[in-house]
């Protein structure tokens, strides 16, 4: 039985002497009155394995914690007004800077084995996901005229499906120019969806020596310059292996090099996908696997927006919300790395609602994660009577 809670202990995985580096290069705490910024990450992150819906309710969540709040490194819980204003005032940047410095240690940590691709490539998955707001409350979120948005643009690592960038834009930016910033490790791959047929960015990519395996538009103009003969062994889904040129005067000045189309077939909704890419060695079926792999940037947002809190927000301006949605991606890399750590097949989903109904336990969390469900042995018997007779 472990001395301090479940959420202490979860506390404890995070790396708090890089955090101090960070706060001093950002001067996050200058002119702060006894809430530091670890004490507000604590709370922002309390937020989110709690599900707290308002400031409120991660007051009133720390404040009921038995004991004092000395394992979270916290003085003391918050009070509502504190913590609305340092969400509106203290800088967001310092979270994002933090997610990356974690994403170093514990994201290694949650990586997963790959046994589906035989390449030595890095496979980043992109996609953006739009998170709506109410336009009267974050009159800043443009996307529509009644509605509010913001959007994140996400390069998602296969390896350990976790965010190696991510952009975070209001909802009226495009895809294809939310994803110019992204960073770019030469030899990698980027597998992306027709949002992202944008041949300048693909010019860039290509010149950093990236490869792109990206569905084209059906409107596109090219000249097939040589089809590629399939095996006689070949599964049965690809349709199509070909280099082509573009034929359109402002797409081939974008992208004046040749290009290789291959087409597959999609059981799964009955209809033929068309991807290009510009690597020319692999197999025909890698292409159409890596461009199937996509599918998990699409589960990662689908869990962060069920499992965790970045539907709603409890503060309305732009830092608030920059603020939630970074300790949101702070928690599921956290949770990602204890689900790789633990013997019991955990599911996301599973994980953060026992986490959340244990949160203050005082139980040896590495040994509650190999094993949830142990009974606890009753004690054994001081005193036993003696035969009377």
């Amino acid at each position: 039985m472990s001395n301090i809670t479940l959420f202490s202990q979860i506390i404890s995985k995070l790396d708090k002497s890089r955090f101090k580096k960070l706060v001093n290069s950002h001067q996050s705490d200058k002119h702060q009155k006894g809430f530091t910024s670890w004490s507000h990450l604590v709370s922002m992150l309390f937020c989110q394995f709690a599900n707290s819906q308002s400031v409120r309710d991660i007051s009133n969540g720390l404040r009921s914690a038995t004991g004092n709040l000395n394992h979270l490194g916290m003085l003391k819980a918050p009070s509502k007004s504190t913590l609305s204003y340092q969400n509106k005032n203290r800088s967001w940047e310092l979270f994002r800077d933090y997610y990356y410095v974690l994403l170093e240690s514990l994201g290694q940590q949650a990586q997963m084995k790959r046994t589906k691709f035989k390449i030595k490539s890095k496979i980043f998955l992109l996609d953006a996901t739009t998170i709506s707001l109410c336009l009267r409350l974050f009159d800043w979120a443009k996307y529509k005229t009644k509605k509010g948005a913001v959007k994140m643009h996400t390069l998602l690592d296969y390896d350990g499906h976790l965010p190696a960038y991510v952009n975070i834009t209001d909802g009226k930016t495009a895809d294809n120019k939310g994803a110019h910033d992204i960073p770019l490790l030469k030899g990698s791959v980027i597998v992306a969806d027709r949002f992202y047929n944008d041949f300048a960015l693909l010019n860039i990519w290509d010149s950093s020596g990236v490869y792109f395996v990206v569905r084209h538009k059906s409107n596109i103009k090219f000249e097939t310059i040589k089809e590629l003969e399939l095996p006689e062994n070949r599964h049965q889904h690809v349709l199509k292996d070909e280099i082509i040129e573009l034929t359109g005067n402002k797409t081939n000045e974008k992208y004046p090099r040749k290009l290789r189309r291959v087409a597959l077939w999609d059981d799964k909704n009955q209809q033929t996908i068309e991807v290009i890419t510009n690597q020319m060695s692999w197999t025909a079926n890698t292409i159409t696997e890596l461009y199937k792999a996509r599918w998990e940037v699409e589960i990662f947002f689908r869990d962060i927006k069920q499992q965790l809190h970045i539907k709603s927000f409890i503060g309305t301006t732009q830092n608030a919300v920059m603020i939630q949605i970074w300790t949101a991606l702070i928690t599921i890399l956290i949770l990602k790395a204890l689900k790789t750590q633990a013997k019991h097949p955990w599911y996301l989903s599973n994980l953060v609602a026992f986490i959340r109904l244990n949160l203050f336990v005082k139980v040896d969390l590495h040994k509650w994660l190999d094993n949830p469900f142990q009974k606890q042995q009753p004690p054994p018997n001081q005193y036993i009577q003696g035969v009377l007779f």
